[in-house]
């Protein structure tokens, strides 16, 4: 079978500016582009590209926000409504003025972890594989009928590194899909709310660990808050967020779960699990308000008011720390 030409769409884009542009670069016509209240790359050489007019951003509509998008959805026909890392939800009322309704890209594969933190959520859960769903828009957060899916192992990233690594499987779902609609070519299918999954972001226990889990769930947690907000400690009455750990060998000394030693060469801060050890790779330090811990184990720490302080690497924090 002869493939199909392409169509070029026009387009009502919601999200981030290289989402944005990756569709001008397939030919669409922006009708209008909301971007996300977010600095990002790309705004500039969008504007370029199709004008201040037609790029809306929600910092500038002094609370008019809503009333300024359906006044363009008003102005003239649209094809179809995209939405790339656009974190509100689109109202039914606007997605029923695009002759095709509305789609969009989540970095998961759906149903599992629906939501705003879909990264904290597949690593959390220990799932090796993740992807993007690119789905229908409907009045529900990321329930709409799946387009197309792609996967990706989880390996040993952290939440950052899987963001980053979904960010190109993301872009190449957006283009083809929105192809695809425009052309009529994709059979969406209803998702299965039976294995449906959310991901909020972390609050409360999930931004913290409990020492008498194996070594891997508590790495695995830490990669799920890494690199930010990570993993609220405290040693010393000095409280700091753990970016990054990694296993090794338990001291050949007394330590109950939890307990923190300065150990190996060079030195650095091991904290004792209950079948082995993690060692800590990089910290933050909180540099006021300390949170409550007993200044031995390593206890929560991180008060809502900590302001962050210096990154510092292995062998620099347990120099901070001195003696345990």
């Amino acid at each position: 079978m002869a493939n199909r030409e392409p169509v070029h769409g026009r387009l009502g884009f919601f999200g981030l500016p290289l989402g944005a542009l990756t569709l001008l670069g397939e030919g669409h016509e922006l009708a209008f582009a909301v971007l996300s209240p977010v600095p990002h790359v790309g705004r500039r050489r969008l504007i370029a590209k199709i004008g201040k007019a037609r790029v809306i951003e929600v910092a500038e509509c002094l609370g008019d926000f809503e009333a300024v998008v359906e006044a363009r959805l008003n102005e003239s026909p649209i094809d179809l409504l995209v939405s790339w890392f656009w974190t509100r939800r689109i109202p039914p009322t606007w997605i029923s003025k695009a002759r095709l309704g509305a789609i969009g890209v989540h970095p998961s594969l759906l149903p599992k972890h629906r939501g705003p933190n879909p990264f904290f959520g597949a690593i959390d859960a220990g799932d090796t594989l993740t992807g993007v769903t690119a789905h229908e828009l409907t009045a529900e957060y990321d329930t709409g009928r799946i387009l197309l899916q792609s996967s990706l192992p989880v390996g040993d990233r952290d939440a950052w590194q899987l963001a980053r690594a979904l960010d190109r499987p993301s872009l190449s779902a957006l283009k083809q899909a929105t192809l695809s609609v425009l052309q009529g070519t994709l059979e969406a299918h209803e998702q299965d709310p039976r294995l449906a999954t959310w991901a909020p972001e972390p609050t409360g226990d999930a931004l913290r660990v409990d020492w008498n889990w194996p070594t891997e769930r508590i790495l695995r947690r830490i990669r799920a808050l890494g690199p930010t907000p990570g993993l609220a400690l405290e040693l010393k009455q000095q409280a700091f967020f753990v970016m990054k750990a990694s296993r090794v060998a338990r001291p050949n000394l007394e330590l109950r779960a939890g307990e923190a030693v300065i150990w190996g060469e060079p030195k650095e801060v091991v904290i004792a699990t209950v079948d082995g050890a993690i060692r800590l790779d990089a910290c933050v330090l909180s540099v006021r308000g300390a949170g409550e811990g007993d200044g031995g184990d390593g206890g929560d720490g991180g008060d809502e008011g900590d302001e962050v302080g210096e990154l510092l690497h292995g062998p620099a924090f347990a120099r901070q720390l001195g003696p345990l």
